[in-house]
């Protein structure tokens, strides 16, 4: 889409682009330039966070900075205006900002991009709204009536922005305002009916009375909510749960974060994978001694030098040899069309912990990569994501995980898979334990792998062989060569 409009032929405005498939919207994180400040075609003025990752944007245009339209931490609506470049400075009085940064109201698009009919993005899966654009309101403004709060509601809902009303009273303890119809939006209202819910029925957790897609499915299964925590994913930490607000709140007890950003779209995809996806998850323990011995050997062999040599590289190479004899194992489901697509290719996702959350990256092609070419992808993908460059591209397109959890000392766990993905390999903690080795026990360098596969497509049998061949790998890491 656009991302920039002329004012005139001094003044040029650089809008909110989609910078990831089909998001409506991004959070100003940081501004890195001022009003006043020189600025050159290319140079990155500001960073944003969306449901996928932490992007910069680069301006298109020379010229001086005229004014930023948002403050840092607002979210903003793609499309909309976020700073204006004075292109030609000096040819004239310029017009003064439309308001302070501290009390900035968001800017409305112009007429010709939302007008009546505007064309409102929308989540890639649910098509393009035909509705009036509505701004999201800016935090700290004063309540409206009760009865233009609901209609802000309702609003909100149509058009799939998310912009709760600011008055909770108008809620009953169900999701249903007073006399009026539940708040939800489209999405959780096709969850609803597909489940067999009444929304009338449903108590809402979400922000000032709306509906979550959590609170349907607690709906649908109360005795989820009383499931022991075991069923945190390691794949996808959990993120703090929504609660309805307390009379009293003591800060110095308790402290509330906001659910936005990469952390909610985690949330929101890892339960939406354990409710879509049926889950198998088989375990192996395996003696792994031989595999850390050639972790030594490769990291003194100068074919690797210049390239991190750890055991996860090897656990990588040795699934994508599983999946090369396996290859029935690395598909997808596609609900639309009934079909299983079975992928010609692998797309190695790596479980990367970041400040933001945990998020998935993955190395394309990763199956026709030899081991050094390997390393170096996995040493470039660890170091982008931890330094918060990660892109969403390189997030999209996955078809196989590794989570190693071992890093946290952790044993194993029952990991659920990313959304359109069909297996997941957790791999815990290597540890020296009494293990029996040729009759006798020795102290040997053990490990637990723990594989979770989508049941749709990959029955048992298939993947306790995909399970046995990373084991016989580890155990054997010389099959590399003779099952390669």
């Amino acid at each position: 889409m656009t991302t920039m409009t002329e004012t005139s032929a001094r003044f040029r405005e650089f809008k909110m682009p989609d910078v990831g498939e089909g998001l409506t919207e991004a959070e100003i994180l940081k501004w890195f330039v001022q009003p006043g400040d020189t600025v050159t075609d290319g140079q990155v003025v500001c960073e944003v966070e969306t449901a996928k990752a932490a992007v910069e944007l680069p301006i298109p245009f020379d010229g001086v900075v005229h004014e930023l339209r948002f403050p840092e931490g607002t979210t903003v609506d793609v499309g909309q205006v976020i700073i204006a470049i004075d292109v030609a400075p000096g040819s004239g009085d310029a017009p003064a900002p439309a308001a302070a940064a501290p009390a900035q109201e968001p800017v409305e698009a112009p007429e010709a991009e939302a007008g009546p009919k505007g064309r409102t993005p929308v989540l890639v899966g649910y098509g393009v709204a035909e509705t009036s654009t509505k701004r999201r309101p800016r935090k700290g403004a004063a309540a409206a009536p009760e009865a233009a709060a609901v209609a802000a509601a309702v609003q909100a809902e149509l058009n799939g922005h998310g912009a709760p009303a600011p008055a909770p009273a108008a809620a009953s303890p169900t999701g249903a305002p007073a006399g009026g119809r539940p708040l939800a939006k489209p999405p959780v209202r096709k969850l609803a009916k597909d489940l067999g819910i009444d929304l009338a029925t449903v108590v809402p957790t979400g922000k000032d009375g709306i509906i979550t897609r959590e609170d349907v499915h607690v709906a649908a299964a109360p005795a989820a909510s009383e499931a022991p925590a075991a069923v945190a994913s390691p794949v996808a930490p959990q993120a703090p749960a929504a609660a309805v607000p307390a009379a009293a709140s003591d800060s110095a007890r308790e402290t509330r974060i906001p659910v936005k950003g990469v952390r909610k779209a985690i949330a929101q995809a890892m339960v939406g994978s354990a409710f879509t996806a049926p889950h198998v998850t088989e375990f192996v323990t395996v003696d792994v001694t031989r595999t850390m011995k050639l972790v030594a050997e490769l990291k003194e062999d100068k074919d690797m030098a210049g390239v991190r040599v750890n055991p996860l590289l090897i656990i990588a190479k040795a699934l994508l040899v599983a999946i090369k004899r396996n290859p029935e194992v690395n598909a997808a489901w596609d609900e639309a069309d009934q079909e299983i697509v079975q992928k010609h290719y692998v797309n190695l996702g790596i479980a990367a912990a970041t400040p933001r959350g945990l998020i998935v990256p993955n190395i394309k092609d990763a199956h026709d990569k030899t081991l050094p070419q390997l390393a170096e992808a996995l040493g470039e993908l660890v170091t982008t994501a931890r330094d918060g460059k990660t892109s969403p591209a390189a997030m999209a397109g996955g078809t196989v995980t590794i989570t190693n959890v071992g890093v946290f000392g952790v044993d194993t766990g029952t990991p659920i898979l990313n959304p359109g993905e069909s297996a997941i390999l957790a791999v815990g903690a290597i540890k020296l334990q009494p293990w029996v080795h040729k009759g006798k026990v020795k102290p040997r360098q053990v490990t637990t792998l723990a594989l979770s596969f989508d049941h749709r497509l990959v029955d048992g049998e298939l993947g306790s062989k995909v399970l046995a061949d990373v084991a016989a790998i580890l155990e054997q890491p010389k099959r590399l060569i003779t099952w390669a």
